[in-house]
């Protein structure tokens, strides 16, 4: 439908104070699916029923402009309504979409209106991507009540088992494979249901039949929360600290390989244990741990070793703090010492030669910390050289992956975000490269800013509305700011913005320390479609995990005030 992405940006630019811009995702042809977002559709403490009107799945233009034409019925209630109903939509399911015999179509022959719940192919399914995206996306928006609305020549309500009592007399709706019957059973998305009603209706009815379901949620006063937002509710109450507990008893406790995704994990840990006085089995525990390594009866690296490797020595610094034993911060530097200065303007070896963002992390990283043990500047040369050398940020701010791959990959840009942060954290305050490197980073994080999603979360491509929500990026850069603020680089300006990084993450830590859509291992990539086809992992995730507990002790310090040192 081409006009609808205007009439979405006329509907919010006319009501800033009610909407927002989103996408809820993406067709086989990247065409986004537009969404209109309530200002409190994520806000916890909103004292509204929150309701998600969907349409479109068939593609057709009639359920289209329903959907619009509900959205516009809304702004006609006036104050009384607002007060009462927080409306989001999501227009057109299907923006592929045509009907092929009757039966909804997408680009790839798929039918987004059927197949649910999805059970895999997040969010890379060949035929019906745009299924995938849906039901994350509501999933976490979690709306006490979700509305579909279909043009068709006779008014008929349906209502799964929550929502019967909302219209009276409403059929119940079918068990089938459909997007609302689906919400509204199990534990869908690992949060909880969703109660719907769909409408099927002409045009000319629709005013009526709304006014209808409006009068009713008003009589209610409230309609009850909805499982998934009791759910989201409950997971958001918790504190960093807690969370941080939950994650490091599940992260943390394995070391071979020694590669990043463990040891930032281990660092998690011990950072925990210093904000934890009563904390007093993990201090040994990590001791035991590494031993093998610390004695030599274990080789730390076999082989030709990538930055990576390295940086699974994160916690090593850390524990020599804690226990005053200087074989683990000897062993850090004894990796750091493996940096060669790179060739005139080049990354230095083993950094990959195409100046990957990933080794902005992993460099700053280690040899900031080599720095911090030694005070020797030959650290420090090699890593602020790297930094301003990188040939990889471009005018708007934002990271490629690579100098090769003009991508805006999420966890691309949350590497370059964590990486010049912990450099900073290390580089004295009077370092004559601190001043570039601290712009290059601002610039950054500005041009991240206004990519945060209406979740609080960052996307898979960052810049590419509708890719899907991913956890590391929003977990690196919500760190980075945070320690921004802590360490005093930004202002508090920044706060809505890390805390809403911080709620959008805390809701994807599941009460068992599972995570929710963080990208699977990801090299540089030849295409887009590449990058967006990066399999989203749902549940135990160690390089997930890892980053949300490093968040999760950053945000407590945050909390509580702690200065650096």
């Amino acid at each position: 439908m081409p006009d609808l992405d205007l009439s979405l940006n006329e509907l919010a630019a006319r009501n800033k104070a009610i909407w927002q811009m989103d996408a809820a995702g993406l067709s086989p042809a990247q065409r986004a699916m537009p969404a209109l977002v309530h200002r409190n559709a994520y806000a916890p403490a909103a004292d509204q029923t929150r309701v998600l009107l969907v349409g479109g799945l068939s593609g057709r233009q009639a359920d289209v402009y329903l959907v619009l034409d509900a959205l516009r019925n809304y702004l006609a209630g006036g104050d009384g309504l607002a007060r009462s109903v927080a409306l989001s939509a999501v227009p057109c399911g299907n923006p592929d979409g045509r009907e092929t015999g009757g039966v909804p179509r997408n680009s790839a022959g798929g039918n987004p209106a059927s197949g649910y719940p999805p059970q895999d192919n997040f969010f890379f399914d060949k035929q019906n991507p745009e299924a995938r995206y849906l039901w994350r996306w509501i999933g976490f928006q979690a709306p006490d009540l979700l509305l579909e609305v279909r043009a068709g020549d006779q008014v008929a309500w349906e209502a799964t088992p929550g929502a019967t009592s909302v219209i009276p007399n409403s059929r119940p709706m079918a068990v089938d494979d459909s997007l609302l019957a689906a919400l509204s059973a199990g534990k869908p998305n690992g949060v909880g249901t969703v109660p719907g009603l769909r409408l099927t209706a002409p045009r000319h009815a629709l005013t009526a039949e709304l006014a209808r379901l409006w009068q009713s949620l008003a009589r209610a006063s409230k309609l009850p929360l909805s499982p998934a937002r009791r759910t989201l509710d409950t997971r958001r109450r918790r504190t960093p600290l807690e969370i941080a507990r939950l994650l490091s008893s599940v992260y943390g406790h394995k070391l071979d390989p020694v590669t990043y995704t463990q040891g930032v994990s281990v660092s998690g840990r011990l950072r925990l244990a210093k904000l934890d006085p009563q904390d007093r089995a993990t201090v040994p525990d990590v001791v035991k741990l590494v031993e093998p390594y610390a004695s030599g009866a274990r080789e730390v690296f076999t082989g030709r070793v990538a930055p990576g490797s390295f940086n699974g020595l994160a916690w090593a610094q850390e524990l020599t703090q804690a226990t005053g034993d200087r074989r683990y911060a000897d062993m850090l530097v004894s990796a750091a010492n493996r940096y060669q200065a790179g060739a005139s303007g080049g990354a230095p070896p083993p950094s990959d030669p195409d100046f990957r963002t990933e080794d902005m992390f992993m460099n700053g990283s280690i040899l900031g910390r080599a720095f911090s043990i030694t005070r020797e500047g030959r650290y420090l040369d090699l890593l602020t050289g790297f930094l301003l050398d990188a040939p990889v940020q471009q005018p708007n701010g934002l990271f490629w992956h690579s100098r090769a791959t003009p991508f805006y990959w999420g966890r691309g840009n949350g590497f370059a975000a964590l990486g010049f942060a912990e450099t900073l954290t290390h580089l004295p305050g009077n370092h004559p490269r601190r001043a570039a490197l601290l712009a290059k980073h601002l610039k950054h994080l500005e041009a991240l800013r206004p990519h945060q999603r209406p979740s609080g979360m960052l996307s898979q491509v960052v810049d590419l509305p509708g890719s899907y929500q991913e956890l590391t990026a929003t977990c690196m850069a919500g760190y980075a700011a945070a320690r921004g603020m802590r360490l005093g680089w930004l202002d508090q300006s920044w706060r809505p913005w890390v805390d809403l990084a911080w709620q959008g993450v805390s809701e994807r830590v599941d009460e068992s320390g599972g995570i929710v859509d963080a990208c699977t291992n990801t090299g540089v990539q030849k295409s887009l479609q590449e990058y967006l086809d990066r399999a989203a992992v749902f549940g135990l995730d160690d390089r997930g995990g890892a980053m949300a507990l490093w968040f999760a002790t950053e945000m407590e310090q945050l909390r509580r005030g702690t200065p650096a040192g």
